[in-house]
């Protein structure tokens, strides 16, 4: 049977706790030390060497106490299979061991049997009851069942009371089994579920997603928006050295023979972009821009400032409403003041030049969300063409496929021309690689 904390192991990794090869060590060195007897020692000497950030020790208390729920799997089962081995006994079948009632070597049995048959190997929950039975049988339940026969049509008094005890260890057991291979399921199978679920949401458009996946979509957008920041910051700390300034090198060492001992890097000035967001939230692309939304308001670090706008048909500032109230308190002030109206482009790039024009400077990218349907009105492309010529750059992101541009009340002919880049963003994931451009471009 494999160590425990192998399989221990193998649950934080599924549940996204990177445990290193040397962590690992470090984890058995610290077992050896605590042993199983004090449980929340070992909670604490793990956590210590396996657990790092916050997020990660939260997991890992989930987890500790998933997988170790079972108390007979401290060093008294261990220490008893080392005495029956030592002194020779032969291996208990399962009726002895529901006969004695000794549930240490019960729990040894299944946790050999569900390693036996690859529990650990659950990947969906209408898989329990198949891993239930092959387990049950490899420790021995048919030969338990044709005991209880024997011992019943043996018709003795003792015989059918050794029967009907047997009877009540076969419901223990089974209820036991049931329960480790659900708990199986839910240390190795629920976080690879999460994952396929969140996978499938990063391909899923926007507009088709269901209000009971927000919560969900929250999450995964923050930890989007946490990796761009964490791969950007690095970008940036790489490019602050820059590149050897050779002259300035020996010119500062002459007095050394030109021996470098201090060495001058080129330094280059690396500015955070500054983004104005205006985002269309009539009723076809209002979840597009929820999340372009939690997207930006998560990079914020990485930002010099963020200005955010909201349309239909007018428009309004709501940067003070995204920064005083979560999101979802801030899309529901902004639905119920401007939302789920007619479109109107035209309007709202009006209103826009009319309050916010001096905004938009050499140094900001304007991003535009919306799908450049205007209901027939005058769009004022002319309005996009002055932002254009202001600012570092203008991108429009467009929840529709680019063949439906130009057509019906599409816009989207008028507008492009005056868009650094105009591209299709249905999901998260076109979202993520639009804003990873933008950081890039930006550095």
């Amino acid at each position: 049977m494999s160590h425990p904390l192998e399989g221990f192991i193998r649950a934080l990794r599924a549940s996204d706790v990177p445990v290193s090869v040397r962590e690992a060590t470090e984890a058995y060195r610290a077992l050896e030390a605590v042993g199983y007897a004090d449980r929340q020692f070992l909670k604490d000497a793990l956590g210590i060497v396996m657990a790092k950030t916050h997020d990660e020790k939260l997991v890992f208390e989930a987890c500790f106490d998933l997988y170790f729920a079972r108390a007979e799997l401290a060093d008294s089962a261990a220490a008893q299979a080392a005495r029956r081995q030592a002194q020779g006994e032969a291996a208990e079948s399962l009726a002895d061991m529901l006969l004695a009632g000794d549930r240490a070597a019960l729990a040894q049995a299944m946790e050999a049997a569900g390693a036996a048959v690859g529990v650990q190997e659950i990947r969906f929950f209408t898989q329990r009851g198949y891993f239930t039975r092959r387990m049950l049988d490899a420790m021995g339940l048919r030969e338990m069942e044709e005991r209880i026969q024997q011992l019943r049509q043996a018709g003795e008094v003792g015989s059918t009371g050794q029967a009907d005890a047997l009877e009540r260890g076969r419901a223990y057991l089974l209820g036991e089994a049931r329960a480790y291979v659900e708990r199986q399921h839910e240390i190795f199978a629920r976080p690879a579920s999460a994952r396929l679920r969140e996978e499938f949401l990063e391909r899923t458009r926007l507009s088709a997603l269901d209000e009971r996946d927000y919560a969900r979509m929250h999450n995964l957008v923050r930890r989007m928006a946490k990796r761009l920041a964490a791969k950007h910051s690095l970008h940036k700390k790489r490019r602050r050295r820059g590149q050897l300034d050779v002259r300035r090198t020996l010119r500062r060492n002459m007095g050394r023979d030109a021996i470098p001992f201090e060495v001058i890097w080129r330094m280059r000035k690396i500015d955070r972009p500054s983004v104005v967001a205006i985002c269309d939230v009539s009723r076809s692309v209002a979840a597009a821009a929820r999340f372009l939304l939690l997207f930006l308001h998560s990079l914020n670090e990485l930002l010099r400032d963020m200005r955010a706008f909201a349309f239909s048909d007018s428009l309004i500032e709501v940067t003070e409403v995204l920064d005083e109230q979560g999101i979802d308190d801030a899309v529901r002030t902004v639905m119920r003041d401007i939302g789920y109206r007619s479109t109107d482009y035209g309007q709202a790039l009006a209103d826009f030049q009319a309050g916010y024009l001096e905004i938009i400077d050499r140094k900001t990218t304007v991003i535009v969300l919306g799908d450049g349907r205007s209901n027939h009105t005058e769009p004022r492309a002319d309005i996009l063409e002055t932002i254009y010529r202001r600012a570092k750059r203008v991108i429009w992101l467009n929840p529709e496929p680019k063949t439906f541009w130009g057509t019906g009340d599409s816009e989207m002919p008028r507008f492009r021309p005056y868009c650094h880049l105009a591209t299709q963003c249905a999901t998260v994931k076109d979202l993520e690689r639009v804003l990873d451009e933008l950081l890039t471009v930006s550095a």
